[in-house]
């Protein structure tokens, strides 16, 4: 009689706590994004309208939101790679 097993992904520490790192890199990334559209609103609501410094603060929350589209994508694909049980 043959024994048959069960081939289960292998996963150390370091594969458990990279998908908390993402997903804290993701929400300190998205913040960044809300905090900056914030500031360019109240730079275009505020008396003296600062059109140079809601521009920037525009740009900065695209640039914001580009990192979280960009970690979204790599925890994604790590997440596929775990449950492949390919090691990343």
């Amino acid at each position: 009689m043959t024994a048959t097993g069960i081939r289960f992904a292998y996963r150390t520490s370091a594969d458990i706590s990279a998908p908390i790192s993402q997903e804290l890199a993701t929400l300190q990334a998205q913040q960044m994004a809300e905090n900056a559209l914030s500031m360019a609103l109240h730079y275009l609501r505020n008396s003296a309208i600062n059109i140079p410094g809601a521009t920037r603060k525009t740009v900065q929350a695209l640039s914001a939101l580009h990192q979280v589209q960009v970690l979204m994508l790599n925890g994604a694909a790590f997440a596929q790679s775990i449950t492949r049980g390919v090691k990343p």
